[in-house]
């Protein structure tokens, strides 16, 4: 378990530092993104990530890694949006997205953690293609709530399955950090 942790963190600082960077070209501008723009925004990215895992000529030579990057940043920005509701205006500073960030990255680190405890890392097993199909699927699920203004009568919340996003994508992240 101690092992995943540093592996989580490390995935988690790369992704950190490309949000503050972008903060500081972009400001707080994706503070005006409603959830379903965020939603779809992460839906590109892992249709994309399933294309390069699914066809073998690329016309872009990037590989997941960007994508899965894009994934957990665009979640938490969405589990912020959800905290602190859709604006007119950017009205974050740098530091204070950052630290909005970290309060996020912490909770569905330690949801990770709980998880992970109770499935005896399961994922480790997991090929990075099913990884990407949850997370796929997740979002599907979000799009649905979202369709239905945000009711569910049994289900977890938009949060749970934004949270899994993150979990799942750095779970990919680590499994092609290992292999490249």
């Amino acid at each position: 378990m101690q092992h995943t942790s540093e592996q989580y963190d490390a995935v988690l600082r790369i992704c950190r530092e490309l949000f503050e960077k972008k903060m500081g070209d972009y400001g707080s501008a994706w503070r005006i993104l409603r959830l379903p723009s965020l939603t779809d925004q992460i839906f590109i990215k892992a249709q994309r990530i399933r294309s390069l895992q699914e066809n073998e000529v690329r016309k872009v030579d990037e590989d997941e890694r960007s994508e899965f990057i894009g994934i957990i940043n665009y979640a938490i920005m969405a589990l912020i949006q959800l905290e602190k509701g859709v604006v007119e205006q950017p009205d974050l500073s740098t530091k204070e997205a950052v630290l909005l960030y970290d309060t996020h990255a912490a909770t569905t680190k330690a949801l990770m953690e709980n998880k992970n405890h109770d499935y005896g890392e399961a994922w480790r097993d997991m090929r990075v293609s099913s990884l990407t199909d949850l997370i796929l699927q997740k979002l599907l699920r979000v799009k649905q709530i979202e369709d239905n203004k945000g009711k569910t009568s049994v289900s977890e919340g938009v949060d749970a399955n934004y949270q899994d996003m993150v979990n799942y994508a750095i779970f990919a992240l680590i499994h092609l950090n290992t292999t490249k």
